[in-house]
């Protein structure tokens, strides 16, 4: 793929502009100056749009300036113009192919596509895990009827995770069940597949995008849940 193909392929440019920054940026500096990465190993949003300008995508998909965007946005929410910068990261990094993808989020899409988590951790171990921190839980005052609801059918909501709460961050998982609990909040937890970070949105790869939304989609009409909690 060219760079007039990629500019092709997704419209660079909110309302009003024609697809090719060129056209539309103004140089004001918005983007750099809403941007936490600014600065930062010589990153700057205007060089990406510059290159973007140019028409050296190529360039920009090899190099690791895009891959030290955070993809939050801000630089896209501060434009006045509209240019889709997030958008154009998005292009370049996949346009750069696999072997630019940073190891650990290669190794994580990898894991995932295998068994529906970033981490690679087997159901049962999973379940071992939340049955653990669900056992704490019931020890504590005003809690010891709590249950944990997973693979639960016809439930409200269905609660995804971030890898980290069932790897680093155990803790986190009280809170949000003490709520849910005290709430009398009908929920579950999907036992498999239950990773809800996408990472294919951070590395350009939209089949990957669409495999992380088709696996809470997928649970979601496994057991019925009408609406959707992702504690990010």
């Amino acid at each position: 793929m060219n760079s007039t193909e990629v500019l092709s392929h997704t419209d660079l440019s909110g309302p009003g502009g024609g697809g090719n920054p060129a056209q539309i940026c103004l140089g004001c500096g918005t983007c750099a100056s809403a941007c936490p990465m600014t600065g930062i190993e010589g990153f700057d949003p205007r060089r990406i749009v510059r290159l973007g300008q140019l028409g050296r995508f190529e360039e920009l998909g090899e190099s690791s300036l895009a891959w030290l965007c955070t993809m939050c946005g801000r630089c896209q929410e501060g434009c006045p113009m509209d240019v889709r910068i997030t958008d154009m990261i998005r292009e370049a990094r996949d346009l750069g192919g696999e072997k630019t993808v940073p190891q650990a989020i290669g190794k994580g899409i990898e894991m995932f596509m295998e068994t529906g988590n970033n981490l690679g951790l087997p159901d049962e171990d999973f379940g071992f895990i939340v049955e653990d921190v669900a056992e704490e839980l019931t020890e504590e005052p005003g809690f010891e009827d709590f249950v944990l609801p997973v693979d639960k059918e016809d439930a409200r909501l269905l609660f995804t995770l971030h890898n980290k709460l069932v790897n680093t961050q155990n803790e986190d998982l009280k809170h949000w069940w003490k709520i849910l609990h005290a709430a009398g909040e009908s929920w579950t937890l999907p036992g498999s597949r239950w990773e809800g970070v996408n990472w294919g949105f951070f590395s350009g790869q939209d089949q990957v995008l669409k495999a992380g939304v088709d696996t809470i989609v997928g649970n979601m009409e496994r057991l019925r849940s009408r609406g959707l909690m992702y504690p990010e």
